[in-house]
């Protein structure tokens, strides 16, 4: 009887992981004595985990707390990650499926031309909200920059444009998103109207997970909690004279959904800097990289070389002027980092090198004096 028990426990608390997002890709990691949990807060020192049951503080094990970022076994848990406990403390942090990551404000380091640091805003998700309001917080610019933001990550971009109860002609908005964000969901959100709030509904089914990224004061607060259906998050107003929201977000939370998913919520964005580049320009401007596959010179910068196919799409009408110099800003930005990054990498294995020359060095000495 006690190993029926102990079976139909263990067969629930499987159950609950699930519809909090584990699977086997995390399941092949751990053994049988293991206890794995999510962290759905933290707030500096103070991580809380969930078995899809009760939250539970918990904090870092000083292997943890030391080694983590030495290499890429080694992580410093963020929300949305999958951990593993011993008694009330975090043992390991689980090898991520994703993460959606960004430069760090002002994180290029102390030393010139350091690279980017970055920045882990969430981890193993399965969908990003583009939160962007239809009043003064709109630019298809920016959206553009979200997404490659989303693509560089590997992630399933989905921009919701919320307060359309605040623009003359919503739809007008959606064509132009759609024209550059190619086979991206786009979603309307109103305050008069619940239809948009539930098409969101389909990303947070059980075993699902989405973020939301935004300016501040774009709704994500307000949309949290119209999904919710309940307040759980506080909102406050967008000053009238500048546009811009103040920061109602001051940390990042996972919220359990009645849908059965989990909605992590993110303080606004104020600066979308790029870490690294892992081909999230090619994905959000596929129509610029289209055109480019017809140039008459494979390395073609797209300025004033002959035959450029991609300056004939401008010149016919096909390609707007601002989304082509978007596309160029996003390239020389992406390409800079790259550089700093590689540039990093070769001063990180020429100073081991250089160790390893010196207690070389240091060996010989010792031997000689014998």
């Amino acid at each position: 009887m006690m190993n029926i028990l102990k079976l139909a426990e263990s067969l629930s608390n499987q159950t609950k992981l699930k519809a909090m997002g584990w699977s086997d890709f995390f399941q092949e990691k751990v053994s049988g004595a293991d206890i794995p949990a999510r962290v759905v807060s933290v707030n500096k020192d103070i991580f809380l985990v969930s078995q899809g049951v009760d939250d539970a503080q918990v904090r870092l094990s000083g292997k943890v707390r030391h080694k983590s970022g030495t290499d890429s076994e080694n992580l410093f848990p963020v929300i949305g990650d999958w951990v593993l406990l011993r008694d009330a403390v975090i043992d390991k942090v689980l090898p991520r499926r994703n993460a959606l990551s960004r430069g760090a404000a002002g994180g290029r380091g102390k030393s010139h031309g350091a690279a980017m640091k970055e920045q882990v805003m969430a981890a193993n998700l399965d969908t990003v909200f583009i939160v962007c309001g239809l009043d003064r917080d709109y630019n298809v610019r920016r959206i553009e920059r979200y997404l490659t933001l989303v693509y560089n990550c590997n992630l399933s971009p989905v921009v919701v444009l919320t307060k359309a109860d605040l623009h003359e002609d919503p739809l007008e908005c959606v064509d132009e998103v759609e024209s550059v964000a190619f086979g991206v969901p786009v979603h309307l959100v109103s305050a008069d109207d619940e239809s948009g709030v539930l098409e969101l509904e389909q990303y947070l089914s059980s075993g699902k997970t989405a973020t939301m990224i935004g300016s501040s004061g774009a709704g994500k607060s307000t949309l949290l909690n119209r999904l919710y259906g309940n307040s759980v998050q506080q909102t406050g107003a967008v000053s009238q004279s500048v546009g811009k929201g103040r920061h109602t977000t001051t940390g990042r939370d996972m919220i359990a959904m009645p849908q059965g998913g989990s909605l992590i919520d993110n303080p606004g964005i104020r600066e979308i800097a790029f870490y690294s580049e892992d081909g999230g320009v090619e994905s959000s401007f596929a129509d610029i990289e289209d055109y480019a596959r017809y140039c008459r010179f494979s390395d073609c910068d797209h300025l004033n070389d002959p035959g450029c196919n991609v300056l004939q799409a401008v010149e016919n009408g096909d390609l707007s002027t601002e989304r082509l110099e978007s596309y160029r800003k996003m390239k020389r930005e992406l390409d800079y980092i790259s550089q700093r990054q590689h540039k990093t990498a070769d001063r990180i294995e020429k100073e081991r090198w250089r160790d390893v020359a010196m207690k070389i060095k240091v060996v010989n000495k010792n031997w000689k004096r014998r």
